[in-house]
């Protein structure tokens, strides 16, 4: 098969949109509109259904990325657009107030599908977290113990780089045959 989906998930903010801009080799799909909730208070716009990019690998396989509304009242969509996919990407935004409740609640979400392919978080806006804010330690530590060989990683969602290295943890850990 030459075809691969990653689906990449989190809150409003966590930058899902921007990590498959960041990552993807053709222009991306966005559905982002006015945000005409509360939600506007962190951001102008919102994605409502879904973004999608698609990273063309060496040797002709592709991956389509798909990023889901981090809103839960678009949680419908969360069920279509893991249909048929190979793993998830979750981000975190480490500088809301409670980036631990995101955490957990995104992982109970997603958990029947987490439980059939692979798991790697990525924890967006650590330079602009207040102090005390929790650190990757503290991440790991918060991992419920089933999620303890989670892949987790400091993440510029703008950096192609840093979103490289997420997805790349993530197949490794559905294959750890695989060579670097």
């Amino acid at each position: 098969m030459n075809d691969h989906k990653i689906i990449f998930t989190g809150p409003v903010g966590a930058g899902k949109s921007t990590a498959i801009r960041s990552l993807s080799d053709v222009a991306p799909v966005s559905t982002d509109e006015l945000a005409t909730d509360i939600t506007r208070e962190r951001k102008e716009q919102t994605t409502v259904a879904m973004d999608y990019g698609i990273l063309k690998l060496d040797g002709g396989e592709t991956v389509h990325l798909y990023g889901t509304p981090g809103q839960e009242r678009f949680n419908f969509m969360w069920d279509i657009l893991t249909q048929g996919g190979i793993g998830l990407v979750l981000l975190v935004n480490n500088a809301r107030p409670a980036p631990f409740t995101d955490l957990h609640f995104f992982l109970s979400a997603f958990e029947k599908f987490i439980n059939s392919t692979a798991l790697a978080i990525g924890v967006t806006q650590m330079d602009k977290a207040e102090p005390g804010a929790p650190t990757l330690e503290d991440y790991y530590k918060e991992l419920p113990p089933k999620y303890i060989n989670t892949p987790v990683f400091e993440v510029d969602a703008r950096q192609k780089n840093d979103v490289v290295i997420l997805v790349e943890s993530l197949l490794f850990s559905l294959d750890q045959c695989l060579e670097a």
